[in-house]
């Protein structure tokens, strides 16, 4: 389980350092949006940090996990192949999220094992 707590930890310092400047200025016309998106990413973090505390009792938190990466990963690809999206801070934010969500699911395979009391390789 030392794996899938330090993903979990390592995801929630990388989303602290990531979104918290974000609070300190706003892009965009609609700043309820923007910092609606900072919030609850934030609040994000904290799931990540309960998960990395006990992985096993907080397994059922992983899936959404993993679907909270992809909210982020799969429109920046997206909006990057329709040329939307130009390769720099946002691009690599989506990609950071899209391995992240790889890991996650990782993890969420390691942890079953240790649910049902199998050690894990």
């Amino acid at each position: 389980m030392k794996f899938v707590r330090i993903i979990f930890a390592l995801a929630a310092a990388w989303g602290f350092l990531a979104l918290v400047p974000g609070l300190f200025g706003e892009a965009g016309p609609r700043p309820e949006y923007y910092y609606g998106f900072i919030g609850i990413a934030l609040v994000f973090q904290l799931i990540f940090i309960l998960i990395a505390i006990d992985p096993v009792r907080y397994r059922a938190l992983i899936p959404l996990s993993i679907l909270e990466k992809l909210s982020f990963f799969l429109p920046v690809t997206i909006l990057y192949t329709q040329g939307r999206v130009a390769m720099g801070p946002v691009f690599f934010g989506g990609m950071v999220d899209g391995l992240l969500m790889l890991l996650f699911a990782l993890a969420w395979f390691l942890s079953r094992k240790a649910e049902q009391g199998i050690q894990p390789l």
